[in-house]
């Protein structure tokens, strides 16, 4: 039996970053420190987070913290009132938004105030989405597939969830190709280890008779993975660690080849710990 590991999986450069940054942050000020959310969506880093004195607060639970608490801001970023409010209750702020998301809002708080409508292709519930749009006076349209009901306006700016898939972007670009819309300005702000890790897994799950994609239940990223393996290998499955391998994972004798990928909010630990399993098997 072959067990392979796709060629991009796991932790991307934003989430290492905030990973890394709320572990140097604890450190620094050596006590209790808060992100904004769980810092990522995992549940296993969640609770190695936790050990190092690093708690998830809830917004609605700021008012429960003092001058001079020290709170994250997670990889998804937040909208710009937030930043405003936590700075005002004289929190120490440390801003660990991915680069990546960070250019997207500049961009909408850019043409939003130079009076384009915002588009954004994503999750509206996701919290990188919820972020983008405080950026533009929570006033941008939301479209999770490309398509669009209302009518639109003369000028459009639109943007892209960073893990969205390259389909759903494309849609998006034909449909407001369609519109007489006279302006408009489209920047496609998938990130590149979305674009690598899901072209991986594209590949990978063609060749492969049982696809394994690691990763939290909520993550957007990795059930786009799961969806694109899927596609290809019907005999895929979605865990969060090795824990949830299923123990008649091999009773089909028709397994010669295992694929395994895993979201951008897994660690190595947990990818490293399937794959043993499974060569060990």
């Amino acid at each position: 039996m072959k067990v392979l590991l796709a060629e991009n999986a796991g932790f991307c450069f934003g989430v290492k970053r905030a990973v890394d940054e709320a572990i140097k942050t604890q450190k620094q000020f050596n006590k209790k420190i808060y992100t904004l959310g769980p810092l990522i969506h995992n549940g296993d880093v969640v609770k190695y987070l936790e050990e190092n004195s690093i708690y998830a607060i809830d917004i609605n639970d700021i008012d429960t913290l003092t001058k001079g608490d020290v709170i994250l801001i997670r990889s998804h970023g937040v909208s710009k009132k937030i930043f405003d409010d936590l700075n005002e209750k004289g929190l120490i702020v440390i801003n660990a938004t991915c680069p990546f998301v960070t250019n997207i809002q500049q961009k909408v708080n850019k043409f939003s105030n130079e009076g384009y409508k915002i588009v954004i292709l994503g999750d509206e519930k996701h919290p990188e989405v919820v972020g983008i749009n405080g950026w533009c006076n929570n006033d941008a349209i939301i479209t999770n597939d490309g398509s669009f009901k209302e009518n639109l306006p003369n000028k459009v700016c639109v943007v892209s969830q960073t893990t969205e898939k390259e389909e759903n972007w494309n849609k998006t670009i034909t449909n407001l190709s369609n519109e007489s819309i006279k302006e408009l300005k489209s920047f496609n702000t998938i990130c590149a280890a979305t674009e690598e890790r899901q072209k991986s897994v594209y590949d990978l799950s063609k060749n492969v008779d049982l696809m394994i994609v690691i990763g939290g239940k909520h993550s957007s990223n990795t059930t786009k993975l799961y969806q694109i393996a899927k596609s290809n290998c019907d005999n895929t499955i979605h865990i969060e660690n090795a824990s949830e391998l299923p123990e008649n994972l091999l009773e089909n004798k028709n397994i010669k080849s295992i694929g395994i990928t895993a979201g951008a909010s897994t660690p190595d630990w947990i990818i490293k710990e399937v794959v043993k399993i499974m060569e060990g098997l």
